[in-house]
């Protein structure tokens, strides 16, 4: 893969870094910890523009986070309540939790948004949520624009300053991304296996607001 994306990006230019990074947000295997650094490093060797690394790679970042976003909203709050009435157990939410979600996001989803295009993994699905709770498009813009430029920033000076080593930074952020996905999976994992146990406290829950 390594040289496929070194290639690509000296035949395209900042085409192809944005289109790399739009890539990495819809098909997460596509590591941007290997493709910006690497532009950064093309940049210092004087083949790049720094800047224009960061602006292709955010806005081709921000193209895929607007893919999930759309995504989202196309599911909505009430359809996927109804596909967890169906299938909570897989989707490990009942339809009170879905509600209960949709809320949270409404009041910190422009911080879960920030601070979710900083993490590996999670920066690629946070923008499901926010199309969900139907987050309004230029708040959603705005966090993402804004962690999403911080992130490739980092990555970009990274590459820039570690130059003929900057495969260092996949092999710095590989670990946080794999420890990540591991935690994500087990937390699965623990609801599924404790769904049964948490829909009679729903049934209970509405019968008392029933006066039951």
């Amino acid at each position: 893969m390594f040289d496929w994306i070194s290639a690509f990006i000296h035949q395209v230019g900042p085409f192809g870094i944005a289109l790399l990074m739009f890539l990495e947000n819809v098909f997460p295997p596509i590591p941007s910890e290997l493709i910006i650094p690497l532009a950064g490093f093309n940049a210092a060797e004087g083949h790049a523009s720094l800047p224009v690394v960061i602006l292709s790679g955010s806005l081709g970042s921000l193209a895929g986070a607007l893919f999930w976003y759309w995504i989202g909203r196309r599911i909505g709050h009430e359809r996927l309540g109804r596909l967890a009435q169906r299938h909570g157990r897989w989707l490990t939410m009942t339809p009170d939790e879905v509600g209960a979600a949709n809320d949270w996001f409404h009041r910190y989803g422009g911080l879960a948004v920030l601070t979710g295009r900083l993490v590996p993994t999670v920066r690629t699905f946070i923008s499901v949520p926010a199309g969900v709770a139907r987050m309004p498009l230029p708040a959603f813009l705005a966090f993402t624009a804004v962690g999403t430029v911080a992130w490739t920033s980092l990555l970009a000076f990274a590459g820039y300053w570690l130059q003929t080593r900057y495969t260092l930074v996949e092999g710095w952020l590989n670990p946080a991304s794999t420890l990540v996905i591991a935690v994500l999976v087990a937390w699965y994992l623990w609801r599924v296996a404790t769904f049964p146990r948490r829909v009679p406290l729903v049934a209970e829950s509405e019968a008392n607001e029933r006066g039951e």
